[in-house]
């Protein structure tokens, strides 16, 4: 049962999937023990994720510990359609392909919805608000569920605060070997990559304006800077303001940033934070393009409504010729870039991310019925036994506390 662009693909597919593994040591260590301990027999796993060579590389690994995948995608533009189709001719109920309509993207999530998973894995929220509005008897069966992504964890928060949350929730994205990681080096990496890929522009000498300085911010604001940008950062946060211009950036309001950028990103997880107003002040030529989940932080349709004219230039690359004779350039029609446009994250880093989803999915397994509807943070002690996998797997060891030591800290005196 599955759903993809073309079957064909499964052979490329497998390759890319493979060259994956060679390159997450520390989920396929996690593989080895599912394998042999099969911790998830009889569970069914839907997910809603990016259906990368990544993601794949987790599928096969839940796969391995006993469960029933189904799978879709978190984004229309993001599925590698040749890991859709490997992963579709080994036992997973894959629902993706690149290019869906929004009504093929919700009737590809309604398909997991309706395998009445056990355990629910989503990027995003979509999956998680589509079962608590659409399929509550279906959320009231649920054992628990994470969630990836910084947006996602905050729409689950909101359900959690109106006392909604039909089953808890361990947000994957909180753990230190995630946001630490994967917001910062992996979006910060991969978000370059997309705009360097769809444009062949060079980033030295470019002024980068970066809206947003939170772990996907800075991240960002770090590898522009280390490119050769000038970095100007735009922020609502005055403590996350602050950092900023301790750590050498430009902050400006955004109708400031706007007169003088020449590659605009946003990574704010909000709405409208670069609006109309904002457009019609901007350099001719200027770039704009989103690192956020959604496509909603650049407004879209109302550079639509105002454009004269639009055409695609190249690919993944929209013209818009403005009112005042200007034109902007707008990125992966403002979903995520780095996604889009290229490859996301690195496998190295995903596999920190990704370990983290193996071993909450498992604990969360073993702990059914023990655990309340809330958000959750993954236990520490799994956070850091990621993190000593991932330096073992790098060669590198480091010390430890001596008894004398470990009393020391527990002294008050």
């Amino acid at each position: 049962m599955y759903r993809v662009k073309n079957l064909d693909l499964a052979s490329k597919g497998k390759d890319m999937i493979e060259w994956a593994e060679r390159n997450m040591p520390v989920l396929m260590r996690i593989r080895k023990e599912f394998e042999e301990t099969k911790p998830l027999t009889g569970v069914r796993v839907g997910a809603v994720l990016h259906v990368t060579k990544e993601t794949a590389v987790l599928a096969r690994t839940l796969l391995a510990g006993g469960a029933e995948v189904w799978l879709a995608a978190s984004n229309p533009l993001s599925t590698q359609d040749e890991v859709a189709a490997a992963l579709a001719t080994e036992g997973i109920r894959v629902f993706a392909w690149r290019g869906e309509s929004d009504d093929e993207y919700f009737w590809c999530i309604e398909r997991i919805a309706s395998s009445n998973p056990d355990i629910v894995v989503d990027d995003g929220g979509d999956l998680h608000v589509f079962l608590h509005e659409k399929a509550p008897d279906t959320a009231e069966k649920v054992l628990g569920g994470t969630e990836e992504t910084t947006t996602g964890v905050m729409r689950l928060k909101a359900l959690e605060s109106s006392g909604m949350l039909k089953y808890p929730v361990i947000a994957v994205n909180d753990s230190k070997t995630k946001y630490l990681f994967d917001n910062r080096y992996g979006t910060g990496q991969s978000t370059l990559d997309g705009i360097m890929r769809a444009t062949n522009v060079l980033i030295a000498g470019k002024i980068v304006v970066v809206a947003g300085y939170g772990w996907v911010g800075r991240g960002i604001a770090i590898r522009a800077r280390g490119l050769g940008a000038r970095v100007i950062v735009t922020e609502v946060d005055p403590v996350k303001a602050l950092e900023a211009v301790m750590d050498g950036f430009d902050v400006m309001p955004m109708s400031e940033a706007a007169k003088v950028g020449d590659i605009f990103i946003t990574a704010t997880g909000n709405i409208d934070v670069i609006r109309v107003e904002h457009v019609l002040t901007m350099k001719d030529g200027a770039i704009l393009a989103n690192a956020g989940h959604f496509n909603v932080e650049i407004s879209v349709l109302d550079i639509e409504n105002i454009a004269v004219s639009k055409r695609t230039i190249r690919n993944n690359v929209n013209e818009y010729l403005l009112p005042n004779g200007k034109r902007v350039y707008l990125l992966a029609e403002g979903r995520l870039v780095n996604l889009v446009a290229a490859e996301g994250h690195p496998s190295e880093v995903m596999d920190l991310s990704f370990a983290n989803q193996a071993l909450a999915i498992k604990y969360l397994v073993e702990n059914r019925g023990k655990i309340v509807n809330r958000v959750h943070r993954l236990p520490e002690e799994i956070d850091y036994a990621i993190a000593r996998l991932k330096l073992r797997s790098m060669g590198i060891e480091i010390d430890s506390l001596t008894e004398k030591q470990l009393e020391y800290l527990k002294s008050w005196k």
